[in-house]
This record gives structure tokens, C-alpha cells and sequence, in this order.
């Protein structure tokens, strides 16, 4: 875990965000400048005012410093939060992006559910940590090196007093903050644990009211964010306590400054504007480094959840120095060349070799688990072959440009997922500038004209999260609509009239036969209708692939 006040990653990842860095840091040593002003003409005013006299260019100066304090201070907030925003935004699109380059697996290795905490209440927990601590930490830095320079002129023996106690605030700060950290990783632990079995209770909630168990998952929860909260109490307690202690090492300090130069101006040691500058001047020493350490545990969580974000979406950091990779044509054969495919606790695919030559019409059959959707996830290049490879026109689809290989496919899955937006965005999905015209020929070759002429609004009909709205057989048409819109010469199909009744499932068919026609097709099927028009019929089980004749009775050898 990444313990200090600030990650130099963040400034390799986010280089949008160095100009308001940049800037904060401007504005520190602005308010530094601020904060010797304020103080000089106030002292100045004071001494005058017991001589019964008004300095009027030191009031004059006192308004505008104090104006300027304000004026800053607002200009540190914008630019703070502007900061924020879009360090929240880039980390955002960096981890939609690695889930989206490593696919479902690495997904579901990371857990969904600390991915989901980790993009929402994680990342939004970085506005302290921009908006509070930061601000702090460049004052910290910049008014204690001003205000130190500046009474040095004024009382070198103030000035080496509080030289060697300043360093106690930061001493103390990182004893109690080492503390602090621990606390707080259990606590963001807690929040993901939470997070995540939240997130999977609400995706099963039907199989748990199916099952009688909805009720019982209460309690879980309860569980759960009653552990949540006893962490949270004991992070907060040991804020406490830090600020407690920096609040009391700073009143001493404060002190052993103030009784010596109150004794020496008795003694007439030192004027009253000195005395008074000095005594202005060492609470601002000590504040900002005081103000620093109380909110770096309010930005604690926000530190924890950046270094994890920081560290999930690494991988996807682009190399300037890749080379260009290959992209093959989808029009070549391809081949499976003693691939097989392991998971942590299960072997998906074992040591399959398999011809797929252009225009072939497969189906794919086998039981539940046997491996079936693994051959379409290599060919989509959401999982890599433990061993052997898969090639197109001779070159391995391992080192090739995944996203224009992906160009060459198109892919109906078992449940086509749609998003909350209209039914036209849904469609051009992987084609956004696709003309009207173009989406209407789709939408036709889908047998999904009469939906959207059902619907009130047309292809302008916004639908909820999930396609809500829809139907099972019309969301399937959706997908189909997809597939006939890419165009593409490969045809990767996975159970499409799974969960389908029989009407839904013969417009499916009609259109499905319309969509593999002079193309590659692998379908995945479980129901009869769709082996009718395979020219060659693959059975996986227990991970072999066997290839089934359509005119003979027994299994053959894989091609």
C-alpha cells in the first residue's frame, strides 16, 4: 500500500491534471505572500494605534490582504475541485478500459462487486483528498518557509524556536498516521466486502425469493455494514486523537515563542511591531501543518482506493514502443491447434485441434459447462489459451490487434445486454454514425420492424437499465439487429433462443438463417431448429471437441 501524501503515478495517468496542480501550487505561494502582508500591516497598525495615531496605508493594506486571502482561497476551491472532476473521470475510463481489454474473466478474478465500489464510492471519495488535504499540503510547505524567512529578519531567536518545533507536528502526525492507515485499509476492505456481496445479492435476487431465502440475506447485510461502521468508528476515533495531539503540540510550540518575546518587550528587548509581527506570525506556521494532518484522515479513504485504482488499470497503460500487431482478415481459415484451456479450479477445453474454413456453418452441442461458450471466448479474444493456439490465415489471434480483429466478428450472446438510452443507440451499439437508412435495412433483416412500430416513440423509445421494456425475444432481435448492422464475415452465435417461447424462437430462426447466410457461422445450440441448416455438427464434453455428421450416427474426429 502506497503511504505517501501524494502518488507521483497520478501524475503520469492523469496528465490533464498537472496544469491544476500547477496552479495550487502557484496559489500556495500566493497566499504565503498574503499571509506576510496580513500580518505586517496589522502589526503595523496596531503599534500606531496606541500611539493614538491611524496608519491609514497599513489599514488600506490590511483590506487588501485580507481581500486577497479570500480571493485566493475561492480560486483554490475551483481549481481543487476542477482537479477532482477530472482525476475521478480519467481513473473512471482507465478501469472501464482494462475490464474492457481483459474481458469477463479478469473481471470475475477481480470480484465485479469491488470493481463497482471501487468506480463509484471509492473514487468519489477522492474529493477530500483534492479539495481538503492538497491545498493544505502545498500551504504546509509554502507559509511555514515564508513566515520562517520572514522573522528571521525580524527575531532570529523566535525564528530557531519555531524551526525546531514545527518538524514536531509532521513527527507526530506520522506515528499516529501509520496508525490511522491500517485502520482505514480494514475499513475500505469492509466497504468492498460489502459492496460486493450487495451487488451479487441484488443480480440473485430472484433465485433468492425463488428459494425462500430473500429474508435471510437481510441479516447478512446487516451484518455486514454493522462491521463496516465499528471500522469506520475506530478510523474516526484515531482522527481524533491525531487531531487532538496536533492541536496540543501546536499550542505549545505557540507558547514557548510567545512567553519569551512577551518578557523581552517587558523588558524593552524588542519594539511592539516586532513583538506584535512575530506573535501574528507563529500561529500561521503551525496551522497549515496542523490543518494538513486533520484532513489527510478524512482523504484517507479516497489515498486507498486511488492506489488501487491506480494499480487495477496499470495493465492498460498503452506502450509507446509496442510495435504495430497484425490484424487478420475474417475470411481465412481458421484453426485450433492443440488448444486447451484451464481455469483455477476446472479445464474448459482440453487439446482441441479444429479446421474452421470459410462459409462453414457450424453448430456446436454438449451439455451445460462442457466448454461450448470457451471456443466462442477465444475467438473473441476474451480468454487465452493455456496451451496451443488459435490462428487466422496462419497468424496467432495472441498477437494481433484485438479490437480490429474484433471488427471482423459479429456476436450474439445468450443475453444481449442492452443500456438505459434509446432503441437506436442500443442497435448501433458498434456502429454509432450507421445512416437511418442503413439501420432501417437492419432492423427489417431482424424481424424487428414490428416491434419498434409497436412502440411509441419508434426507434426514438428510450428503454430502462437491462432493455426494460423488452421483452426476451425482442432484446434477442436486438442483438440480431446489431449482428446484421456490423456486416461482419464471422457469425459467433451463443444460444440465441435460449429462454424463448415458440413464436419468439421461429422469428429468431428466420432471422438468424437470414444473418449466417454466405458467411462463417459458429452457433452455439441447444435446441434442434438450429442443427437443421449446420453443414458440420462439433459435440464438447468434458472439454473434447468430437465432430458429429449429420447423415452418420456415431462421433468423428475433429477436423
Amino acid at each position: 500500500m502506497n503511504r505517501r501524501p501524494f502518488d507521483p503515478r497520478l501524475l503520469r495517468r492523469v496528465p490533464a491534471a498537472r496544469r491544476d496542480l500547477a496552479v495550487l501550487a502557484a496559489l500556495g505561494g500566493l497566499t504565503a505572500l498574503l499571509v506576510i502582508a496580513q500580518a505586517t500591516a496589522l502589526a503595523t497598525l496596531l503599534a500606531t494605534a496606541f500611539d493614538g495615531r491611524l496608519h491609514r496605508p497599513a489599514l488600506a493594506g490590511l483590506v487588501a490582504a485580507v481581500a486577497g486571502r479570500a480571493l485566493v482561497s475561492w480560486a483554490q476551491g475551483t481549481v481543487a475541485a476542477r482537479a477532482a472532476a477530472t482525476v475521478k473521470a480519467a481513473l473512471r475510463a482507465d478501469l472501464l478500459r482494462a475490464v474492457g481489454r481483459h474481458g469477463p474473466t479478469w473481471v470475475a478474478g477481480q470480484r465485479a462487486g469491488q470493481l463497482a465500489t471501487l468506480a463509484g464510492r471509492g473514487l468519489d471519495a477522492l474529493d477530500p483528498y483534492f479539495t481538503g488535504y492538497l491545498p493544505q499540503l502545498v500551504l504546509s510547505v509554502t507559509v511555514p518557509v515564508a513566515v520562517l524567512a520572514r522573522i528571521v529578519f525580524a527575531d532570529w531567536s523566535s525564528a530557531l524556536i519555531i524551526a525546531l518545533t514545527i518538524p514536531l507536528i509532521p513527527i507526530f502526525g506520522a506515528l499516529l498516521g501509520w496508525q490511522a492507515q491500517a485502520a482505514t485499509e480494514r475499513q475500505w476492505r469492509r466497504l468492498s466486502l460489502l459492496g460486493g456481496h450487495f451487488l451479487d445479492m441484488v443480480a440473485g435476487l430472484p433465485t433468492l425469493r425463488a428459494f425462500g431465502r430473500s429474508r435471510g440475506q437481510v441479516d447478512v447485510v446487516r451484518r455486514m455494514a454493522d462491521g463496516h461502521r465499528q471500522a469506520t468508528m475506530k478510523t474516526l476515533r484515531i482522527a481524533f486523537l491525531s487531531a487532538l495531539v496536533l492541536e496540543l503540540v501546536a499550542t505549545l510550540s505557540v507558547a514557548l515563542v510567545a512567553v519569551p518575546v512577551g518578557i523581552r518587550l517587558l523588558g524593552g528587548g524588542l519594539t511592539l511591531s516586532t513583538a506584535l509581527l512575530v506573535l501574528l506570525l507563529t500561529p500561521e506556521a503551525y496551522l497549515p501543518l496542523r490543518a494538513a494532518g486533520s484532513r489527510f484522515h478524512a482523504s484517507m479513504e479516497g489515498l486507498t482506493a486511488l492506489d488501487e485504482a491506480l494499480t487495477l488499470s496499470a495493465t492498460d497503460a498503452p506502450a509507446t514502443t509496442e510495435p504495430r500487431r497484425p490484424t487478420p482478415g475474417g475470411r481465412g481459415e481458421i484453426r485450433f491447434e492443440g488448444v486447451s484451456v484451464a481455469y483455477d479450479r476446472t479445464t474448459a477445453l482440453r487439446d482441441v485441434t479444429l479446421t474452421i474454413r470459410p462459409g462453414d456453418r457450424i453448430a456446436v452441442i454438449g451439455p451445460s459447462g462442457a466448454g461450448k461458450s470457451t471456443l466462442l471466448n477465444l475467438l473473441l479474444g476474451f480468454v487465452a489459451p493455456t496451451s496451443g493456439r488459435v490462428t487466422v490465415d496462419g497468424v496467432d489471434l495472441a498477437g494481433v490487434d484485438l479490437d480490429a480483429w474484433r471488427r471482423e466478428l459479429a456476436w450474439v450472446p445468450q443475453r444481449a445486454h442492452l443500456f438505459a438510452g434509446s432503441l437506436a443507440d442500443n442497435i448501433r451499439l458498434g456502429a454509432p454514425d450507421t445512416p437511418d437508412d442503413v439501420l432501417a435495412a437492419a432492423v427489417a433483416d431482424a424481424a424487428l420492424d414490428e416491434v419498434v412500430d409497436a412502440l411509441p416513440d419508434g426507434l426514438d423509445t428510450r428503454l430502462g437499465e437491462r432493455g426494460h421494456g423488452l421483452s426476451s425475444g425482442q432484446r434477442q432481435r436486438v442483438a440480431l439487429a446489431r449482428a446484421f448492422l456490423r456486416d461482419a464475415p464471422i457469425v459467433l452465435l451463443d444460444e440465441p433462443t435460449a429462454r424463448l417461447d415458440s413464436a419468439s424462437e421461429a422469428v429468431v430462426l428466420d432471422a438468424t438463417r437470414r444473418l449466417v447466410a454466405g458467411r462463417t457461422a459458429l452457433l452455439v445450440a441447444h435446441r434442434p431448429a438450429l442443427l437443421a441448416d449446420a453443414d458440420r455438427i462439433l459435440r464438447v464434453e468434458d472439454g473434447r471437441v468430437t465432430e458429429l455428421h449429420p447423415t452418420a450416427t456415431g462421433p468423428g474426429v475433429a477436423r
